[in-house]
């Protein structure tokens, strides 16, 4: 969790600091993304089971607490799979560079890159779809500038050959990212039917 607030205030030393750490993927599990994200998991619960989503031309759609809690659970379960495979996604990518880091400085590196994605779930305590939507742009773009930090320190690359790498990586995380939210679309929907 301390390099939460090195992310925003001074990402690029930050990002040094995480790549000298010797973390290993379970540490690296429970003390941050175990946490962050569970952040939007929490507020989307809340924000879904008391106020509903809200549509914006009046349509709200509340849920029980039970549909919640069913959608939370596996709404987490996604996050903390995407992450994983995110970290795959860096580590086969990074294949033909010569100092190609392990999949396990991978691992750790996307779920640092992911926490703007994580803490951008706050606004879910008031599901307001637009406003989600915004705040999820805001978070992705942000995501994508620690990426293009943090890849040629990570990978001690130049910076225009990071450039394109972390292009490549957030066009293939956002396409993770499509794909596990309609997976929770899908399945939410499947749930609400049930429950």
């Amino acid at each position: 969790m301390n390099h939460v607030w090195g992310l925003f205030s001074h990402p690029e030393r930050e990002m040094h600091v995480i790549r000298g750490e010797n973390e290993s993927v379970s540490h690296h599990y429970t003390h941050h993304v175990l946490i962050m994200a569970a952040i939007p998991v929490i507020c989307a619960f809340i924000g879904t089971t008391q106020l509903g989503w809200n549509f914006g031309d009046g349509t709200v759609v509340k849920l029980s607490p039970v549909t919640g809690l069913f959608s939370a659970v596996l709404f987490y379960a996604l996050m903390l799979i995407g992450v994983a495979a995110m970290g795959r996604v860096i580590w086969w990518m990074a294949r033909h560079y010569p100092q190609r880091p392990s999949l396990r400085h991978c691992m750790v590196f996307a779920g640092y890159v992911a926490t703007p994605l994580f803490l951008s779930g706050i606004v879910a305590l008031y599901p307001l779809v637009w406003l989600c939507a915004l705040a999820g742009t805001i978070a992705l773009f942000y995501t994508g500038y620690l990426l293009y930090l943090g890849v040629p320190t990570f990978l001690n690359i130049n910076k225009e050959e990071g450039l394109s790498f972390s292009s490549s990586t957030l066009a293939i995380g956002v396409l993770v990212l499509e794909v596990l939210l309609a997976l929770t679309v899908i399945l939410w929907g499947y749930g609400y039917r049930l429950f």
